[in-house]
Parts: C-alpha cells; structure tokens; sequence
C-alpha cells in the first residue's frame, strides 16, 4: 500500500451556511392625495414677488438719492488792510471767535503818527477859513472906501466941468479933475475885483460853515483816513466760526495789505451742496423736501429743502474742462449741484466737508400699465397712483 504526500492530500470542504429565509412582503400602501393648500402656497412666492416688483415700479421714482454730498459753509479767508508787521497774534488755532474780537493787531506807531499829521492839517484848514473871512471884510471895506471916493471925485469933476465952459478955471485944473476921476473909477474895478476873489475863495458862500468849506472838507477826509488805517491796525473777526490755519502767522511777521493771513470757517451759514445726476433732476424742484443723513451721525435724519439749482454741472467749473470734440468721446452722466437748506439749525457740530446722504421727495408717480388700469377699474379695484404712493 503506498502512502501519500503531503501534497497530494486534500482538504475537506467546509460545510456551507443556512440560506436566510425570504423577509415577509411589506403591506401596499394607497398614494396620498395633494390638497389645494400646497399649490396655493406654491404660487404664493412668485405672487409676491410680482406684487414687490409692481409696487416698486409705481413708487419707486418718487425719491431721487445720492451720496455726492458734503456740508458746506462760508469760508472767510481773513487778509488786513493795512501793512506792517504783526506785533501779537490774540488767537489760537481751531478756536471759536464772535464778530468784533481781536484777531491780532499790525504795529501802529506809523498810523499814529499819520493820524496826528492829519488832525494839524485839519487845524491848518480851519484856520485858513477864518482868514479868507477876514480878507473878504477888509476887501469889502476897501471896496466901499474906493465907491466914496469915487462919488467925491465925480462932483469935483462936475464943478471943473461948469467952470471950464464959463471960463473961470484953467485946463490943468480940469485935466487934473478928469485924472483923479479916472483913478477913482480904476479903484473901485480894483475893490471888487478882490471882494469876488475873497468870496471865491469862500466858495462862493460868504456865510459859509467852516467845516463846510472844500478844504477843510479834504482835510477832515484825510483825517478820517487815517484814523480808519489807525482802527485797521487791529484786526477783528467778521463773523462768528472757528479760526483755522493761524500757524501760518506769527510776532514780527510782516505782512502785506490785503495779503490772507487766517480763515474762519463760518458756523452760522451751512447748507449741503448735493451732486444729482442729470438723471435725477426732470422731477426735481426747489422747494421740495429732504431728508439729510450724515455718515458722522448715521443714527440721525435732518429735514431739509430744495433750494436752487447750480447755473450748470460740475465739469463746467472745472479748472480744465473736458473737450469731447474727439472722435473717441464716451458718454457720462454729468451732474449738476443742488443747494439744500436745513429746515432748523440742528445741536449736532457740523463741520465743512462732512459727507452727507441726501434723499429728496420729488413727489412723483409712474403711472400704471394701461392694460393694468384697465383690469383693476374692471375688477373695481382701481386706484391712483397718487393713493398708491400715499399709503
């Protein structure tokens, strides 16, 4: 009997597992039937988005928006009007002034000095008034003084005349007679001559005011010309603001008339320059109402108003304006500056430049579709734009 290898030996097989028995049928069910309700809701969203889209379209042109705007106030560029040097300086910078308080002042030693020339020349002239009087009275009693003569000699000219043609007088005597009339009738000329020239310069008037008469009158404006320089040594705020740029200033500085020396931002005047777009503006009038919010303050809304329009768009005032005469010219919107006035002075501090969003009721309506006004006047539903925008 022959034995086996190893590898000719096989392995049993192992035994095979239970087959599983089939799960029972689950019981059919029926398909449950949709209800109305769930198309309803269904159709509810695109209903809702078309009602949104026309109420937007009817409403939506009513408000004209923009976040082109800034507070704006006057800036008052503070220059002297006379020359010098600064002898103090009286304000610090970004401090609040009221109209009429000292700046800083020029030294004045130089406009003293003018002023007191000006007040001898206005004595001088008063003086020279009180002379010409006095002229005018010596030449009027010269005046009569030569008349009296003159009648004196018109009878000693008569008395030679009746002697002469009855021939008890000699020719010398007569001439004589005729000379001194002569010189007599030259003299009175001569006295009134110079009664016209001292009234003359009376001014024609020989009762005239001595503060009246054209000299004095030069004189006095001299004089206040120079007290008015005196007063321009210091320098005043002319308005009530805050000073700005006072760095630029100092002692010993000298400065040129009519040269800038400060700024004061003006708190009493501020409105709001808003940049529409040209888009903006067919429903836009002066007078409308606005409501303001400021990025500084975005919790708050200010009312204001329409004032004016600006003469023409921002481009136009540009230091150089764009020429679209080329043959590669894109189209821009443009817009145009609108002046918007608070209502009431507001507790917030504005400050110039302040960005602002501005909102103005135009008050207009876009009318419905016809077909749309025609279906709801039949359904009797139909209502006016304007009710529409009301509500």
């Amino acid at each position: 009997m022959t034995r086996m290898s190893d590898s000719q030996q096989t392995t049993p097989a192992p035994a095979s597992a239970p087959t599983p028995a089939p799960a029972p049928a689950a019981p059919s069910r029926r398909p449950r039937r949709r209800g109305p309700l769930r198309y309803l809701l269904m159709a509810a969203l695109p209903l809702a988005l078309v009602a949104a889209g026309g109420w937007y379209w009817v409403t939506g042109g009513r408000w004209a928006s923009t976040e082109n705007a800034y507070v704006q106030q006057n800036k008052v560029l503070v220059a002297p009007e006379v020359e010098g040097r600064i002898a103090e300086v009286r304000v610090g910078q970004n401090q609040t002034v009221k109209p009429g308080d000292v700046l800083f002042r020029i030294d004045d030693a130089v406009y003293r000095i003018a002023l007191e020339k000006a007040d001898g020349a206005v004595a001088l002239a008063r003086l020279q008034v009180e002379e010409l009087r006095t002229r005018l009275k010596d030449a009027e009693l010269k005046a009569d003084t030569a008349r009296n003569t003159l009648a004196f000699q018109e009878v000693q000219f008569g008395r030679q005349d009746k002697l002469r043609r009855t021939g008890n007088t000699t020719e010398a005597q007569y001439d004589s007679a005729r000379h001194d009339l002569d010189l007599a009738r030259q003299a009175v000329a001569e006295a009134e001559q110079g009664v016209a020239d001292a009234l003359v310069a009376l001014g024609g008037d020989a009762d005239i005011e001595t503060d009246k008469h054209p000299s004095v009158l030069g004189a006095l404006a001299a004089q206040n010309s120079a007290r008015l320089d005196l007063e321009r040594a210091v320098v005043r705020a002319p308005t009530t603001g805050t000073v700005s740029q006072v760095a630029n200033l100092q002692v010993g500085q000298y400065i040129g008339s009519g040269s800038p020396a400060m700024a004061i931002i003006d708190t009493t005047s501020t409105w709001v320059e808003a940049n529409f777009k040209e888009t903006d503006l067919g429903h836009m009038r002066a007078g409308q109402t606005a409501e303001l919010t400021l990025d500084a303050y975005p919790d708050v809304t200010i009312k204001g108003h329409v004032e004016s329009f600006g003469g023409g768009t921002g481009a136009i005032f540009s230091l150089l304006p764009a020429q679209n005469a080329t043959g590669n010219w894109v189209k821009v919107v443009q817009r145009v500056p609108v002046r918007i006035t608070l209502d009431e002075p507001t507790s917030l501090p504005l400050k110039a430049g302040l960005s602002v969003g501005v909102d103005v009721d135009t008050g207009f309506v876009r009318p419905l579709p016809a077909f749309l006004r025609t279906a709801l006047d039949t359904l009797g539903l139909g209502a006016s734009p304007e009710k529409l925008a009301a509500k």
